[in-house]
Order: structure tokens, then C-alpha cells, then sequence
């Protein structure tokens, strides 16, 4: 298996991880959806940590992706849920 796909396989299970966290703190369910908004919400949560400059003074990575994945799904979930 090549180090590019590990990298997808790995982004893949932390964006189901961050969906499911998201799913316990807003509601929600489903393997699909947990991983969708999970995927998603690691572009929002690393773009957002990023554009307002917060660290969390982590060293392990990640625990750090994890965090920003399940905050950025919570925004996702909660945004998803005004539109519908």
C-alpha cells in the first residue's frame, strides 16, 4: 500500500471519528453521514483554527486533526440544519 493511500485511509477514519463525536454532541447518525460531515468538517475546522490563529497546545497531531475535524462537523451539522 502506498503512503498516499495511507494518507487518504487515514483521513477517511479521522473524519468518521470527528462524525461521530459530532453526532454525540448535536445528534444524528448513520455511517454515511457521520463520515460526510466528518470529511467535511475537517476542511471548516482546520480552515477556521487556522484563519483565527488558535492553537490548542497539543503535541500529538492527531488529537489536534481529531479536535478541529469534530468542531468543524458541529458547525457543519448545526449549518446543514438552518438550511433544511
Amino acid at each position: 500500500m502506498s503512503i498516499a493511500a495511507q494518507g487518504w485511509i487515514v483521513f477517511l477514519l479521522i473524519g468518521l471519528v470527528a462524525g461521530f463525536l459530532a453526532s454525540l454532541v448535536v445528534g444524528g447518525g448513520g455511517l454515511i453521514g457521520c463520515l460526510v460531515s466528518g470529511v467535511i468538517g475537517a476542511f471548516v475546522g482546520g480552515f477556521l483554527f487556522h484563519w483565527f490563529g488558535i492553537s490548542l497546545g497539543i503535541e500529538n497531531a492527531l488529537v489536534v486533526e481529531i479536535i478541529h475535524a469534530t468542531v468543524g462537523a458541529i458547525i457543519v451539522v448545526l449549518l446543514a440544519r438552518l438550511i433544511v
